[in-house]
């Protein structure tokens, strides 16, 4: 069984698959492959070369994957969970950064009004790799790579996890009906607590 979804390598879409994976008990059975775009992600299961593509709902390409059930790319599941956490970033050797890298979806989780300039990057992994490469003087990155790189990086603003929606696809419509949900999920047990 194989899954692809975004990379590169250390990417949120790659952290979050592999806990998927394994919260199925997968991950003997199941190997995970990166694709540079879900562009070719969604074009490597039709064709048969990926069984389910991963993908994070509020990426800028869910509207055109989503929109693939036409060529038979259909959402089979769907759940929540964590990202990775995030922070702001700065290399150790700039005193004062004009500008921040971002990768677009999570310019909302600051104030940008901040920086002089913004520097929108593809993804949040490409970001973490620039500031350990000294590409960016500071940017919206993986909490993370301050541990692996001390000398080189420190946060300035720590921002947590966010609690994404997920997206799994397959060639395999899910529904028949007019609705697929879950009556003794977390939610239902919410909305009977309220009620």
């Amino acid at each position: 069984m194989k899954f692809i979804t975004l990379g590169p390598s250390g990417s949120n879409h790659e952290f979050v698959a592999r806990r998927y994976l394994d919260f199925h008990g997968l991950q003997d059975r199941a190997t995970l492959h990166l694709a540079p775009d879900f562009e070719q992600g969604a074009a490597a299961v039709l064709q048969g070369d990926a069984d389910f593509l991963l993908q994070c709902a509020v990426h800028p390409a869910t509207a055109s994957t989503m929109a693939r059930w036409f060529d038979g790319l259909f959402a089979i599941d769907t759940f929540i969970a964590p990202s990775q956490d995030l922070a702001i970033v700065q290399r150790n050797d700039v005193e004062r950064p004009h500008s921040l890298a971002v990768m677009a979806p999570t310019l909302d989780y600051i104030d940008a009004s901040e920086w002089e300039q913004i520097e929108r990057v593809q993804t949040v992994a490409h970001v973490t790799q620039g500031l350990v490469d000294g590409r960016y003087a500071a940017g919206l990155a993986y909490a993370s790579v301050v541990r692996s790189h001390p000398e080189h990086l420190r946060i300035t603003r720590f921002i947590g996890t966010v609690d994404d929606a997920w997206i799994v696809y397959g060639r395999e419509r899910a529904t028949e009906g007019p609705l697929l949900a879950w009556h003794d999920s977390p939610a239902a047990s919410l909305y009977r607590r309220v009620s």
